[in-house]
């Protein structure tokens, strides 16, 4: 056995010393948390450099106006709507230019929802557009085909107590009503709806001068369907409220059938070169003109010409044609044109007349017209936006 010595006993205490480091004190100062089982691997630092950084989501481009500012929109409207697009194909090859918006009709007495329509119109690139007509159409088809005198005929359509204004204002469609604002609300889009147009006249049972309509029945009428479009949630809809172009100083002033700014998002106007009071030539401003000037005393909404054409009767078409696109950027309110692509009382058709057809090409080629419309699209609904 061997004898420890003074310098032996040195060397273990020493060694004794190293071992208490190596194995008790060395692993406290590695950087692990006070109490961490021995032998537990160090937290690992991170420097500033690679630490994530935290990013905001980010903010999706504006949807688009349309029409942007400064341009204007050229729609259409054929006897087909969105059953038949030959009209449509016609036009855009007559012209060089696809229309952007499509105007189509449907009447209450015949016409249920139909989704597809509006997705036709849509797949077109084109805002579907429905002219929303509370009466019985097969009255005006029956008249047309009889022929009768304008006056005669006008009483045979307008006349239908079914569809008098208090009776919509009172509730008696809205099981019809709410089948549509549902079925526009699913469609996810935007749409326009023209509702009871050219209540300033007297040839629609809408038209408060006849029809056993009394003054302030349209208005209570329109704010009734639009109140209960937004009550089951069918705010994708542009209301657009379209008297007749006034034809003389006699006509009724428009304002008294105006439902109000809360309630309107388009102004539209119907006019027509050679018809009834414009029979004889008449230009674009004069039609129109007064009408425009009318409207900005009670409101500031943008204009939309709903309907219009020009009869080659007396051969000024293709001369209206281009007086009407010269005249378009005088009105700094004026957002869109429909033209009226029918053969009717008269042929009203861009596409019937090869010179017409040239001037209304060389019109829309500005690039005024060089307008793009799109599901993602938000209708403007003020001058300037």
């Amino acid at each position: 056995m061997a004898r420890l010595t003074v310098p032996r006993g040195a060397l273990l205490v020493t060694a004794a010393l190293l071992l208490t480091y190596v194995f008790v004190i060395a692993p406290g100062t590695s950087g692990a948390p006070t109490g961490a089982p021995t032998g537990a691997p160090p937290e690992r630092v991170v420097s500033v450099e690679q630490a994530p950084i935290a990013t905001a989501t980010p903010t999706p481009p504006p949807r688009p106006l349309f029409p942007p500012a400064g341009r204007t929109f050229v729609g259409i409207a054929t006897r087909e709507g969105a059953y038949d697009f030959r009209a449509v194909d016609d036009f855009t090859a007559a012209t060089r230019h696809a229309p952007q918006v499509m105007l189509f009709s449907a009447g209450w007495a015949s016409a249920p929802f139909d989704r597809v329509l509006f997705d036709r119109i849509r797949d077109r690139g084109m805002l579907p557009m429905l002219a929303w007509e509370p009466w019985d159409h097969r009255l005006d088809e029956a008249a047309l085909r009889n022929q009768l005198a304008t006056a005669k005929m006008n009483r045979e359509r307008a006349t239908q107590p079914r569809y008098r204004l208090a009776r919509i204002a009172g509730g008696d469609f809205d099981d019809y009503l709410r089948s549509w604002a549902e079925g526009i609300r699913a469609l996810g889009y935007p749409v326009a709806i023209r509702f009871a147009h050219e209540m300033n006249g007297d040839w629609y049972p809408w038209c408060e001068r006849v029809n056993g309509n009394k003054p302030g029945d349209y208005i209570r009428a329109w704010r009734h369907v639009h109140d209960l479009f937004q009550s089951v949630g069918a705010t994708n809809v542009t209301w657009v409220w379209s008297p007749n172009a006034r034809w003389n100083n006699s006509a009724p002033s428009l304002h008294a059938y105006y439902p109000g700014d809360d309630y309107v998002d388009w102004l539209g106007i119907s006019g027509y070169y050679g018809m009834g009071a414009f029979a004889t030539y008449r230009s674009f401003d004069q039609i129109f003109g007064a009408t425009i000037a009318q409207l900005r005393t009670f409101s500031r909404r943008p204009v939309v010409i709903t309907e219009t054409g020009a009869t080659d009767a007396s051969g000024h078409k293709a001369r209206w044609i281009t007086e009407a696109f010269r005249s378009l950027p005088r009105y700094p309110e004026l957002i869109g044109l429909i033209w009226f692509e029918v053969d009717k009382e008269v042929d009203w058709r861009v596409a019937g007349s090869p010179a017409s057809a040239r001037a209304f090409a060389r019109a829309v080629a500005d690039r005024r017209y060089a307008v793009t419309w799109s599901p993602e699209s938000v209708p403007r609904t003020r001058i300037r936006d």
